[in-house]
């Protein structure tokens, strides 16, 4: 399989970088060819240029890249930090820009018609509020973005979304574990 691996996390020792090294390690060990980008680290630019809207718009050369990426993928998997119930900006900012109409989807006569229809989505993400707080107060907000908003609009309905909490107050040995689990998800989701 071709799987895009995306990270919006702009500290390189994050325990996000952590997830996506060791997803990658164990697609690589699979045998899947891997496309990989770190937003932070590359300096992706987040900002949807009012030009860039149209469909039939010229793309910047990186956005235009990203989206030929996008569409060649047998499946994504993106890792982020939860900050305020959203993926940071830089990663929302990459979904305007990349994540588009006539590369995605299309509306038809009966709707949105998906583009990438039959494609796996696997998202972990990392928060510092306990899961039972964050339910009780707020739902799972990124839950609905990422299975409903962004992958399920579009067609891509095999999806798993793991979320690790509470980071802040988390020990070693469950951060190993954590990396344990995301090994076996990505082999479980992705095998050989």
């Amino acid at each position: 399989m071709n799987i895009l691996v995306l990270i919006g996390h702009q500290h390189e020792g994050s325990f996000c970088h952590a997830i996506a090294e060791t997803a990658i390690e164990e697609l690589k060990a699979a045998g899947h060819e891997v496309v990989y980008h770190d937003l932070y680290a590359e300096n992706f630019d987040p900002i949807l240029p009012h030009d860039e809207i149209p469909r039939n718009s010229s793309l910047d050369p990186v956005v235009a890249q990203h989206c030929r990426e996008v569409t060649a993928a047998d499946a994504y998997l993106v890792v982020h930090p939860n900050w305020w119930a959203m993926p940071p900006a830089i990663l929302k900012g990459w979904i305007d820009r990349v994540w588009r109409q006539g590369v995605i989807y299309r509306f038809g006569p009966n709707g949105v018609e998906s583009l990438v229809a039959g494609r796996k989505a696997l998202v972990f993400t990392t928060s510092n509020t306990p899961r039972d707080d964050e339910l009780r107060l707020f739902g799972d907000p990124l839950e609905n973005l990422w299975k409903t908003c962004i992958f399920g609009f579009c067609g891509v309905t095999d999806f798993y979304r793991r979320n690790f909490e509470s980071l802040i107050m988390s020990t070693p040995e469950q951060r190993r574990e954590w990396l344990e689990e995301v090994r076996s998800t990505v082999r479980e989701r992705f095998p050989a």
